[in-house]
C-alpha cells in the first residue's frame, strides 16, 4: 500500500506533465510574468494601425514570445480592402523567403541522420551540376573572359548561405516551362558561376531550389510531404503548406502593390496540385505557425516535448558563417542557413542583440529570434513593393517589443 501511495501520485503527475507539453500554447500571458512592460506592447497595434490609416499598408498581424509565453498577438488593419474583411489572427500569407530556413532546417533533419554532410559536394546528388563553370570577368578578373573551372565544386553549405557563386535564378525563359522541382532545379546547371565557391556572397533562389530537391533525393518523397512529415506535423504547423484548401480561401490575406499611391490588388495564388512546391521561397503560412517554427529555434530544436532539430544543428544554422563578407539585406549582418546573423554594432540598429537570427520575405514578412533576451517574433503583411527586411512597419515592430523588456 505504501508503494501504491508513492507511485499513483507520481504516474498522475507525470501524465500532467507529458499533457501540458504536448501542445504550445498561443495565448497571451501577463506580460508582467514575463519580464515586459504591458504599456509598451501597447504601443505595437497603435502604431501598425497608424501605417495602415497611412496607406503603407493594407493590414498586418503581430505576435511576440518571451521566454516561451505570448505576450502580445493582434491584428490590425484589413485582410481585404475591396470586401472590407478585418485582418484576423489566423490569416493566411504568402511568406515568400521566410521558407527558406525552413528548408535549411529540411536539410539539417538529414544531416542529422547522417544521410547528408554539409561539405558533400552538390554534383554528389545532382550529376548534372559537375563540371560548371565561371566566367572570370564577372569576378574582376581581367580581360580574359574564356569561362573557366572553379577551384572546387559548390557543395551544400555554400547553397546554404547564398556563398555558391550561382545567379539569383535559373534561366526558365528557354524550352517549356518546368513542371517538376527535378525539372526547375535542372536548369540551374546551365548557369555560369559568378565567383568561386565560398568567396562571396550573392543570393541564390536557385541555390535554395537545389537544396530541397537534395532533400526529395535522400528523404526519398516530395519536398513537400517531407517538411510535413518531418517538421510541420510535429510542430503543430497546420496553416503551413504550399497550397491552401478551398476551406481556408477566405482566410488569405490579399497582396496588394502600393507603388502608385494607392493599392492595386493582386490576385490570389491559392497554388493546387500542379504547383511546383518552391523551396526558395513558396510556402504560405501563418503568424502563429511561424511563431511555432522559430520557437523551435529559440529552443534548441524542441517544441512543446517534440524535437524535430539536434540542438548541434539549431547552433550551426543561427551563427554567421560568412566572415566578413558584405552577406544579407542590412548593414552588420553574415549569413547563417537560411537566416541573417547580426554579427556587430551596425546591425543593432532597431535593438536586436549581436547573435539575433532573422529573416525578412519579399512581402514584408518577417521573422526574428533574440537570443540574448529570449525573444521571438512574426510579423505577418501582403505588399509587393518593398521587402521586409528593413520596412518601417517592421522596424518599429522590432524596436517597440525590445524596449519592452524591462527584466
Amino acid at each position: 500500500m505504501l508503494i501504491a501511495r508513492i507511485v499513483v501520485p507520481c504516474v498522475v503527475a507525470c501524465s500532467l506533465t507529458a499533457l501540458a507539453l504536448d501542445k504550445f500554447d498561443l495565448s497571451p500571458v501577463d506580460p508582467e510574468t514575463a519580464g515586459m512592460s504591458p504599456r509598451k506592447l501597447a504601443e505595437i497595434p497603435a502604431r501598425m494601425q497608424e501605417f495602415v490609416a497611412a496607406g503603407t499598408i493594407s493590414g498586418v498581424v503581430t505576435i511576440l514570445a518571451r521566454h516561451g509565453k505570448v505576450v502580445e498577438f493582434d491584428a490590425v488593419g484589413l485582410r481585404d480592402i475591396e470586401s472590407n474583411s478585418p485582418m484576423r489572427k489566423d490569416s493566411l500569407f504568402r511568406i515568400a523567403s521566410l521558407t527558406k530556413p525552413v528548408t535549411c532546417a529540411a536539410i539539417m533533419v538529414l544531416v542529422d541522420e547522417g544521410r547528408v554532410s554539409l561539405i558533400d559536394p552538390v554534383e554528389k546528388y545532382l550529376p548534372e551540376y559537375k563540371g560548371m563553370k565561371m566566367n572570370p570577368c564577372r569576378a574582376g578578373a581581367g580581360a580574359h573572359c574564356e569561362a573557366v573551372a572553379p577551384h572546387r565544386p559548390i557543395n551544400i553549405e555554400d547553397l546554404m548561405t547564398h556563398t555558391s557563386g550561382l545567379p539569383s535564378s535559373a534561366d526558365t525563359g528557354k524550352g517549356p516551362e518546368p513542371k517538376t522541382l527535378a525539372e526547375l532545379v535542372s536548369r540551374g546547371a546551365h548557369s555560369e558561376l559568378l565567383f568561386e565557391p565560398g568567396t562571396s556572397w550573392n543570393y541564390s533562389n536557385i541555390g535554395i531550389d537545389i537544396l530541397g530537391r537534395i532533400v526529395e533525393i535522400v528523404g526519398h518523397k516530395p519536398f513537400d510531404q517531407f517538411l510535413k512529415e518531418r517538421l510541420f506535423d510535429p510542430l503543430g504547423m497546420t496553416d503551413t503548406g504550399f497550397v491552401v484548401p478551398p476551406e481556408k480561401h477566405e482566410r488569405m490575406a490579399t497582396l496588394y502593390n502600393f507603388s502608385s499611391g494607392k493599392p492595386e490588388r493582386i490576385e490570389a495564388q491559392w497554388g493546387s496540385a500542379s504547383t511546383i512546391p518552391s523551396p526558395a521561397g513558396g510556402l504560405i503560412s501563418s503568424a502563429a505557425d511561424m511563431l511555432r517554427f522559430n520557437e523551435m529555434m529559440r529552443n534548441k530544436g524542441t517544441l512543446a516535448g517534440k524535437r524535430v532539430l539536434s540542438q548541434a544543428a539549431v547552433e550551426l544554422m543561427t551563427i554567421s558563417h560568412t566572415g566578413d563578407m558584405e552577406a544579407g539585406w542590412v548593414t552588420g549582418v553574415g549569413h547563417g542557413f537560411g537566416y541573417e546573423v547580426v554579427r556587430d554594432v551596425r546591425g543593432m540598429f532597431r535593438y536586436n542583440s549581436i547573435g539575433t537570427f532573422v529573416k525578412g520575405g519579399a512581402y514584408r514578412t518577417y521573422e526574428w529570434v533574440d537570443p540574448t533576451r529570449d525573444l521571438v517574433g512574426v510579423i505577418m503583411m501582403q505588399r509587393t513593393n518593398g521587402g521586409g527586411d528593413s520596412s518601417d512597419e517592421t522596424n518599429a515592430f522590432i524596436a517597440i517589443s525590445t524596449a519592452a523588456v524591462e527584466q
